[in-house]
């Protein structure tokens, strides 16, 4: 069975142009990681469940925040590990400040059997498009690239 994932690219046009949100990892294994790392938020869904519901729920989970609208439907892809991921657009707007993200236990270091509190994400941030495909993780960047073709950017 194939992973699959969903999620939500939130943007926003204004003086500055296009910005897309992006999220950062949390973690020990992210910590000095920057270009390439960033993601949207998405999360793992199961066999029958919405992916869109999902993808809102994990939107959600990771920053805190409700969203809602009219979703655009990005075309999926596949991430390089063979997970598949669904992703939506949404024009809105929300402060990186706020965000809360849900936490997972994680081995560390590892094999220890000690485990820590991690964040699913530690921080978020809005980014114009040129500097948004240089952070987030190569196999997400056709979903940025898709959402300039389809506002003409």
């Amino acid at each position: 069975m194939r992973k699959t994932s969903a999620g939500i690219l939130l943007y926003k046009q204004g003086r500055e142009g296009l910005q897309v949100f992006l999220v950062h990892p949390g973690g020990p294994f992210w910590k000095n990681k920057d270009d390439g790392a960033w993601s949207i938020p998405k999360g793992e869904f199961a066999e029958g469940e919405d992916p869109l519901k999902a993808a809102i729920r994990e939107f959600f989970e990771e920053t805190g925040q409700q969203i809602s609208g009219d979703f655009l439907e990005l075309k999926p892809i596949k991430a390089r590990s063979g997970k598949l991921i669904f992703a939506w657009a949404l024009q809105g707007d929300i402060d990186p400040d706020q965000i809360v993200s849900n936490t997972f236990p994680l081995e560390w270091p590892p094999r220890s059997g000690k485990f820590i509190d991690v964040p699913e994400i530690d921080k978020g941030a809005w980014f114009p498009l040129d500097t948004a495909l240089e952070k987030i993780n190569a196999s997400q960047a056709a979903f940025l690239t898709e959402l300039s073709a389809v506002l003409s950017v």
